[in-house]
């Protein structure tokens, strides 16, 4: 391929593979290969080898469908469980953790391993003292997979219990029902939990406030000058210069952060706020279906189930978050302290330039994300349509159009049209670089790019793509850590 003509340091474990079972044979042969390696692997990629069959098959929101990583089964070591320990999180999920004895496991020590809720617990039938098998999930985060019975034949083991109460703060746990993981509801005053929403508050996909780490939060928490995510706008540089380890210029540094923190869009201050299953991508779904957070505290659960994704147990999460006016005192102050809480003019604009147009939105776009089209098309008067059929006006489409809508619109006669096409239709072209920032494509995956074939087993790439539309290749490489 170019890339090895080029002078670029390519991978020598390739094969071009013409059906499973040559796909089949290459991964036995590499799981035993691979222990033999001086890197750690733990698994092989499959591609396409065809760009054009790539470009038919295109992405989902996070990877592309034309690519796949096949996983080996996990090394698995036997140590012993000393004892169990909680951990509690942002949202007040406790989490178990397992204690062990020291093990060599897959290149790494490994003294901690996740139980993740009472369920596992009880299925495992834990006992203190059990010799049990870990794994790798991933070959990155240990589990136990297994408990060895048999070696507690004699012995007088402690039953492994979930505690009732939380080990921070001593409120009594609930879980609801459906739920797998039981939580401390005392968010207000459970230390973990605050700080941990501090972070997620100024994270940089949040409101990307530099300067608080976890250290610097965690000091600023003991020292009381930070309690709250409304306490960050309260924060002084004179109060914070004179903490052990900072100064003047890292004081005014956090609070010329915080400052600028409220040219931060609405989307990404609902995702700040730490509502229980509303990350990135939801944020955005309920910022375009409800422009303003006033809109959103008012919508009922049907409406709020009635956007594209949002299911019954995130309405009900959002609800419950609204609800609590505690959580609406916040908006109140933070409202004040001149953060946004609607979309900007440039997105929420209005006309009925497509007023009854039937619109099919496909593939990925470059100036605004998914959810802002559709926004636009809603603001303009037409209908936001799943499929295609006779009925549809025009497909937007974006890169990496679905084949299938694709064919449709050819054989229906129906127009595509372009991001550019569209925004002239609507009116001036606002923002687009700062919009782009916001697109879906932030969140999407690609794996890695340096698959290269050997010498006399596979065919370009080049090649591949003067194939017939029927012929699909795989190719296949390790998967290095």
């Amino acid at each position: 391929m170019q890339a090895k003509a080029w002078g670029f340091r390519v991978s020598e474990a390739m094969r071009l593979c013409h059906n499973l079972d040559e796909v089949m044979d290459f991964i036995a042969y590499w799981d035993e290969e691979r222990r033999h390696l001086p890197v750690a692997t733990d698994g092989i990629v499959l591609k396409v080898n065809s760009l054009r069959q790539q470009e038919i098959l295109g992405y989902t929101a996070k990877s592309p469908r034309w690519a796949i990583a096949y996983k080996f089964q996990a090394e698995r070591a036997c140590t012993r469980l000393e004892s169990v320990s909680f951990q509690v999180g942002r949202t007040g999920a406790v989490t178990p953790v397992a204690n062990l004895e020291p093990v060599l496991l897959s290149g790494t020590i490994v003294k901690r391993a996740s139980l993740h809720n009472a369920d596992i617990i009880q299925s495992l039938d834990l006992h203190i003292g059990d010799d049990v098998y870990v794994e790798k999930g991933g070959e990155i985060i240990p589990k136990i997979v297994g408990v060895a019975r048999e070696q507690r034949a004699g012995k007088l083991l402690e039953k492994v219990q979930f505690i009732t109460h939380c080990p921070e703060c001593g409120t009594l746990l609930q879980r609801e029902e459906g739920e797998a993981n039981h939580y401390c509801p005392n968010s207000e005053a459970c230390p973990p939990q605050i700080k941990a929403a501090l972070a997620h508050f100024v994270s940089r996909k949040a409101m990307n406030i530099e300067g608080l780490g976890d250290e610097t939060i965690d000091l600023l928490y003991r020292q009381d000058l930070l309690r709250s995510i409304e306490d960050l706008y309260r924060l002084r540089v004179e109060d914070i210069a004179i903490q052990e380890g900072m100064g003047e210029k890292s004081a005014r540094y956090i609070v010329d952060h915080i400052a600028e923190s409220c040219k931060v869009p609405y989307e990404r201050v609902l995702f700040a706020l730490g509502i229980r299953y509303v990350g990135e991508t939801v944020a955005k779904k309920l910022a375009y279906a409800f422009p303003s957070v006033d809109a959103l505290m008012s919508a009922d659960f049907e409406a709020l189930s009635a956007v594209d994704e949002i299911g019954e147990k995130i309405a009900a999460s959002v609800l419950a978050y609204f609800a609590d006016e505690k959580h609406r005192a916040r908006i109140n102050f933070l409202r004040e302290h001149g953060l946004q809480f609607s979309l900007s003019a440039s997105k929420t604009a209005s006309s009925d330039v497509l007023k009854g147009l039937k619109i099919v939105i496909s593939g990925s776009f470059q100036y605004h994300s998914r959810e802002e089209y559709k926004a636009m098309i809603e603001a303009h008067g037409a209908k936001n349509v799943a499929s295609v059929s006779a009925k549809t006006d025009f497909i937007l489409a974006g890169e990496n159009m679905g084949p299938s809508k694709w064919e449709k619109a050819q054989a229906l006669g129906i127009r595509i049209v372009d991001e550019d096409e569209f925004l002239a239709m609507i009116g001036p072209i606002a923002e687009r670089e700062n919009s782009a920032a916001l697109s879906e494509n932030d969140d999407s995956a690609a794996l890695s790019e340096n698959i290269i074939p050997t010498e006399n087993q596979t065919v370009s790439a080049e090649e591949a793509s003067k194939k017939t539309d029927k012929e699909i290749f795989i190719t296949s490489t390790l998967f290095d850590l």
